[in-house]
Parts: C-alpha cells; sequence; structure tokens
C-alpha cells in the first residue's frame, strides 16, 4: 500500500497559525493526513490561491469570492473574533475634532493618505466599510506596502494614517501613534457579529472524505494546543520573528477562540454579512448560492 503523498499547506508565521497548527503540523493528530508545511504571509497565500498553488492554505476571507470554484471553506483553522480588528493609526497631532471637541475620526482621513498592507484582505475590506459610512467625501490615495513598513511610515509622515492588524494592536504605541479608529468596533458595533480575519480553505479536487479529515484533524490539533500550550510554545517562538512572548501570548489569546475549533452560525452569518456588504460597495464579485457550504 503506497502512502499517500503530503498535503500542500502554507499559512503563516503567525503565533496564531502556528499554534493552532503545531499538533498536526509535527505528526501527533492520529490518522490525520501529513502537512508539507510552508510559510508566508497572507499576501502572499492570497496570490498562491488565486493561482491555484497548495492544497491547503491560510487566506483572507476577502479573497473567498475569487477563489471559490476551487477551494472549499473549511468550517475550523481560522480567524475569528471579537475585539481584534484591524486599526486606522496616526500620527497623535493629526487629529482633528469638532467645535465641542469630540473626536471626527472620518472627518480626518478625508482625503488623506492611508497605507493598507493589501487591497485583497478582510481588513481593506472593513476599512472601506467603515469608510463609506464614516468618511464623507472618502480617502484620499491608498498606498499597498509591506506590513512592516507601515507604522515607520506613518511615524515619519510619509502617509497620513496607516491601516494596521495583528500584532500592531500592542505595539503601536512604541511609534508614538494614535489609534484613529477601530474597524472592528465599527463591524461589532453595525452587525453585532464577529470579526472575520482568516480563513482556511482546500482543494475541492481532494474529496470530500479528505476534506473531512483534514477539518477533523485541524480541530484536534487546536484543542490539544488549549490543553497543554507548553507544547506548542517551541514551534510558536522559533517562527515570531522575534516577537516578545507575552505579545505572543496576547496574539494566540486573541486569535484563537471558539471559531477556530468551529466556524458555528455566527461565524458563517459574520463571513456570508462581510461579503456581502462589500458586494455591495462593488469590493468583491458577489457570492453564488452554496459557496460557503462545507461537502
Amino acid at each position: 500500500m503506497t502512502t499517500p503523498e503530503p498535503l500542500q499547506i502554507a499559512y503563516s508565521p503567525c503565533p496564531n497559525d502556528t499554534f493552532t497548527f503545531d499538533a498536526l503540523a509535527h505528526g501527533r493528530v492520529p490518522g490525520a493526513p501529513a502537512l508539507d508545511v510552508t510559510f508566508a504571509d497572507i499576501d502572499i497565500t492570497n496570490g498562491m490561491a488565486e493561482r491555484g498553488e497548495f492544497d491547503v492554505l491560510k487566506v483572507s476571507y476577502a479573497v473567498l469570492p475569487y477563489v471559490l470554484d476551487e477551494y472549499a471553506l473549511l468550517p475550523c483553522g481560522g480567524a475569528l473574533g471579537r475585539g481584534c480588528g484591524p486599526l486606522v493609526l496616526t500620527l497623535p497631532h493629526s487629529r482633528l475634532r469638532s467645535s465641542g471637541g469630540t473626536p471626527m475620526p472620518g472627518l480626518d482621513l478625508a482625503g488623506r493618505t492611508v497605507a493598507v498592507p493589501s487591497e485583497r484582505s478582510t481588513a481593506y475590506l472593513l476599512f472601506r466599510l467603515w469608510a463609506a459610512d464614516v468618511v464623507p467625501g472618502g480617502v484620499g490615495e491608498i498606498v499597498v506596502m509591506p506590513f512592516h513598513e507601515i507604522m515607520p511610515a506613518v511615524r515619519d509622515g510619509k502617509v497620513d494614517a496607516g491601516l494596521v492588524i495583528h500584532e500592531a494592536r500592542f505595539t503601536y504605541q512604541n511609534y508614538g501613534l494614535h489609534k484613529l479608529a477601530d474597524m472592528g468596533e465599527h463591524w461589532e458595533e453595525t452587525t453585532g457579529l464577529p470579526i472575520p480575519l482568516g480563513a482556511i480553505i482546500a482543494k475541492r479536487s481532494l474529496g470530500a472524505e479528505t476534506l473531512r479529515l483534514l477539518a477533523s484533524s485541524i480541530r484536534t490539533s487546536v484543542r490539544a494546543a488549549w490543553d497543554d500550550p507548553s507544547v506548542s510554545r517551541p514551534y510558536v517562538m522559533e517562527h515570531a520573528q522575534e516577537m516578545d512572548p507575552s505579545v505572543a501570548d496576547q496574539h494566540i489569546g486573541l486569535y484563537v477562540n471558539e471559531f477556530t475549533a468551529d466556524l458555528g452560525e455566527d461565524g458563517y452569518a459574520a463571513i456570508r454579512g462581510l461579503l456581502t456588504r462589500a458586494a455591495a460597495e462593488g469590493l468583491v464579485p458577489a457570492l453564488g448560492p452554496g459557496a460557503l457550504a462545507f461537502p
């Protein structure tokens, strides 16, 4: 009997992904498919998905409408949550106020230059939906730049504002920056739903049986990490790009939650809500019927 080829999988080196996949990547989930892991930031994996590369990928929910013909959304392993949305950052002195002293973040961005990590990202969709609601006349120029360059660019005055994600929630004060607005707060206040950030997708051509086995294995992997976080610690810190261990713990605590184990009704509602709103704004193609269904 021949041994099946390992599944080619790509996910980010961020602590939430390495924590989630530690047991599965290291063969500690009985009966699970073997994985051949590649680390890549999400803007890279989004492109991989659009080109049909790799069997399994961690991608932004924003890319789903472009890839769901070839890939299925797995009901686990991704990143949704509350209180974990992208932030818009500025220098403190750039904040405008109304005559009464009330912050007016929408006016503050009108016509301004904003740096974003990708235009094919959930963060960008949330930002555009927020701006459509609160920035009269719209923002000015959008500049795409690598995530790690955004906060320095805002600090140095190269752009007026920056859209940041993940661990920047915990570190932006180190750059002397000010939180102008929280995209997640706006999303939660207007929808009551969790914030959909990153998805796990797998090729439909793998077949329903393999897809179900993969989903079950991911659930087992994340539960193993919860049961004994110390086991995953070496893998997490090896790839955490010199991140402070306490920041890595905050990162995991924020992005690995009940939706990582199972999207559930609220998770699917959040994904449909985001992509339906984004399609109405002309930001992504509309989803077809049953596009999010899992085999």
